[in-house]
């Protein structure tokens, strides 16, 4: 479980409710079940008038996907490609045909069985950068629905807040709830703004942000399996892919070597 995501949602919900609390609004007040049914049912009828059937039945996956935390660490990823570099230089890379099999991940699969069967670089190279596109355009529609009802929630919530002052002016024989009504009203921009800001819009952020990491990894992956492919010494390919990981978590020489270009522009301008 990604605890961050939802404990975003939480504390900025819970946020606007002390806020309301403090301002001495009571919090009855905001409860409007019309106002509930215009913004999130009419944000979802356009969200779904406005996207293929298939992306829309994708929504509960995304969400999922938004709240669940499953990604393989980076610096396993590298620890895993060292020892597959290894094997595959003393057995030979058919000897890591049973190990393709066994991983669960189906483009580090792919990618290995790719070299167990004897496909060059080139071939490798291309199959798998389609795949990485595919994978980047198909999370674009994912997370672009979410930015979509993020639009949509604001100016269906104008929509509820103008039929509820059409309820109200529609009584004006009886004054004294005419501010009762119109306060009523407005709770539908309330929750058009709030679920846009609170819970749409992060959403989209997190799915956004969870594609590029995902984009990051398979980067390394390939990267590794080139590496894999081409016979790279073990220390080689860690070199190669500890680059795409953070200073702190490089090993030492792979930090020490990637700091070392930085030091030298210094150096030679002190000397010229």
């Amino acid at each position: 479980m990604d605890k961050t995501t939802a404990l975003g949602i939480i504390l900025g919900i819970g946020a606007v409710l002390l806020g309301a609390v403090l301002d001495q609004t009571r919090l009855e007040s905001l409860l409007s079940l019309p106002a509930f049914f215009i913004v999130i049912g009419g944000t979802l009828g356009a969200t779904i008038a406005s996207n293929p059937t298939a992306d829309v039945m994708r929504l509960p996956v995304l969400l999922r996907t938004a709240l669940v935390e499953k990604a393989t660490p980076a610096n396993e990823l590298v620890d895993l490609f060292v020892d597959l570099a290894t094997r595959a230089r003393k057995d030979g890379v058919l000897s890591l045909e049973a190990d393709a099999a066994r991983l669960p991940d189906a483009f580090l699969r792919k990618g290995l069985q790719l070299v167990v069967d004897g496909a060059d670089e080139e071939i490798i190279r291309q199959v798998l950068e389609a795949d990485i596109a595919a994978t980047r355009e198909r999370h674009r529609t994912g997370y672009t629905m979410f930015d979509t009802m993020g639009g949509f929630a604001p100016t269906l919530g104008i929509l509820g807040a103008v039929l509820g002052l059409i309820h109200v002016l529609s009584q004006v024989d009886d004054p004294t709830k005419l501010a009762a009504g119109i306060a009523v009203a407005f709770v539908a921009t309330l929750y058009g703004v709030g679920s846009a800001n609170l819970i749409f819009f992060p959403l989209a952020n997190k799915l956004r942000s969870r594609s590029e990491a995902e984009e990051q990894l398979r980067h390394l992956m390939l990267q590794g399996i080139l590496a894999i492919q081409a016979g790279d010494n073990p220390r080689i390919v860690r070199d190669k892919l500890e680059v795409y990981l953070a200073p702190g978590k490089r090993s030492d020489s792979t930090a020490a070597a990637s700091s070392a270009p930085r030091s030298m522009p210094a150096t030679r301008t002190e000397a010229a």
